[in-house]
């Protein structure tokens, strides 16, 4: 009898763990059609920009990208802060892999993408009509998730992702050393107004919320606590990094320019010499726009206003995402 319970223990076992399996495949079967039909909408547009950026990347002068690159930091360093320093964490920290793994994922999706293209035309019974539009969502699914899984490389991708995964640790590793104070009054003020609201604001959730959800109650408070303390910790920061980044873009950007001016034999009348150290024209330049790089995120409330957020909304999540990486820990 011992044995039998064991043996039907066992199976229900299995047959509970097949279950899931089966549950989970068919979630992920979903998801990859419509995935796929989004990138493939979204990509090619998202490759023309990039590539007419890098035209535009390849046709600057030197001191002319510098320039801007300045002008950038000088008037939205303070926006994104940690954006800007995991950029800069990463370009030291094996930037030379993480392109080449993104050059191989992007090549990877381009391959998946035609062959989701030539998928959708294919007609086998010769009706007329694209065997695609003839099924239904769940075979749909399925047909493409199969179509990825034999068309992929999987040993490239899974290379291309520990690459980009050793990197975004480095980066991680990096920022949290470099943003250790902000981290530190982050959980100091979660720590500080968490106790009074396990006291207040608890029980006042309680009373409206149903029994049945009060064991969310916990960690709710614990997750508001620390947003709460995150905001307050990086607006500071914000300021910091606002006038740390205007005044360095704002004189970056003006040394670039004299310079610029210098081998294209711009003098303006005899202001600008060869050399940038010899006037200092650049430094008063520098600090105008670096007070007018400052003033413009101050007025801005160091955020991206409307409609513009609608265009830069993969920036705000970016910066969103890292603040609470490095944060949550």
């Amino acid at each position: 009898a011992g044995t039998v319970e064991i043996r039907m223990s066992s199976s229900s076992k299995e047959t509970a763990t097949a279950s899931r399996l089966t549950m989970a495949s068919e979630i992920l079967s979903r998801g990859i059609a419509p995935l796929i039909y989004f990138v493939s909408a979204v990509y090619p547009h998202f490759v023309s920009v990039v590539t007419a950026g890098h035209a535009v990347y390849r046709r600057l002068p030197h001191d002319g990208l510098h320039a801007l690159l300045g002008l950038i930091f000088c008037f939205f360093g303070g926006i994104y802060p940690t954006l800007f320093a995991a950029l800069q964490a990463a370009k030291h920290g094996g930037w030379e892999n993480t392109k080449a793994a993104v050059a191989d994922l992007s090549r990877e999706a381009a391959v998946i993408l035609e062959e989701s293209r030539k998928d959708d035309e294919v007609d086998d019974d010769d009706d007329g009509v694209a065997d695609v539009l003839q099924i239904d969502g769940k075979a749909l699914a399925k047909r493409k998730a199969q179509l990825v899984l034999e068309k992929c490389d999987p040993a490239k991708i899974n290379a291309a992702l520990g690459h980009l995964y050793v990197t975004w640790t480095a980066v991680v590793l990096a920022l949290k050393v470099q943003f250790a104070r902000t981290i530190a009054l982050s959980l100091s003020i979660a720590e500080t107004i968490h106790g009074p609201a396990e006291r207040f604001l608890q029980p006042t959730v309680a009373a409206v919320l149903p029994q049945k959800f009060h064991k969310w109650l916990p960690v709710l408070i614990d997750w508001t606590c620390k947003s709460v303390g995150m905001s307050v910790a990086w607006y500071v920061q914000t300021i910091i990094s606002a006038f740390t980044s205007a005044t360095y873009g704002g004189l970056k950007c003006a040394r670039s320019l004299v310079k610029l001016c210098a081998k294209q034999k711009i003098t303006l009348f005899g202001l600008l010499p060869k050399d940038h150290t010899q006037t200092s024209l650049d430094e008063i330049v520098g600090w105008l726009l670096a007070a007018a790089g400052f003033y413009f995120q101050f007025k801005l409330g160091f955020d991206i206003p409307f409609p513009f957020n609608l265009v830069l909304w993969p920036l705000e999540t970016a910066e969103w995402y890292i603040r609470w990486t490095i944060t949550s820990d």
